[in-house]
């Protein structure tokens, strides 16, 4: 029996795709994907996070042989792993969310545990308001000016 699900695909292929899964899911802090990819994303993710918990030049450099982005080990080493420093393991979770639509594949999100998301309202408050018509505007204006004269 083997160690590994084969997911369908050659040795190369699985490795590379690994590869960019956990790049993703080290930047983003949460992806979605199938049951089986998160499973055994866990464990090469897992793996990842206890490199950088150590911390030395060869970790570094076998993070970077792994990892597809340099910012992406520069966040690993320098925001990642120090936050899981009193963890011995279990740094993923993988949260089932059903079957997918079109084939029924069962999905689920792999998260780091530590992950906190970012709210959508948060963004649009950040964003500046659109510049209404002018005639809006004046009018406004106008408006704001009797405000005043009454005052």
């Amino acid at each position: 029996m083997p160690s590994a699900r084969k997911l369908g695909k050659r040795a190369d292929q699985r490795r590379a795709m690994f590869r960019g899964m956990v790049t993703l899911l080290l930047d983003k802090g949460r992806i979605e994907t199938t049951v089986y990819k998160a499973k055994e994303l866990k464990r090469v993710a897992d793996k990842m996070i206890t490199v950088g918990k150590k911390n030395t030049l060869a970790a570094r450099r076998a993070a970077m042989a792994y990892i597809t982005k340099e910012d992406v080990v520069k966040k690993l080493f320098d925001q990642i792993a120090p936050s899981f420093e009193d963890r011995k393991g279990g740094y993923t979770r993988v949260l089932r969310l059903g079957p997918r639509r079109g084939d029924g594949a069962e999905m689920a999100i792999i998260e780091l545990v530590n992950y906190t998301p970012k709210d959508k309202k948060d963004k649009k408050e950040k964003k500046e308001k659109p510049v209404k018509d002018a005639k809006e505007t004046k009018e406004t204006k106008e408006t704001k000016e009797e405000t005043k004269t009454e005052e």
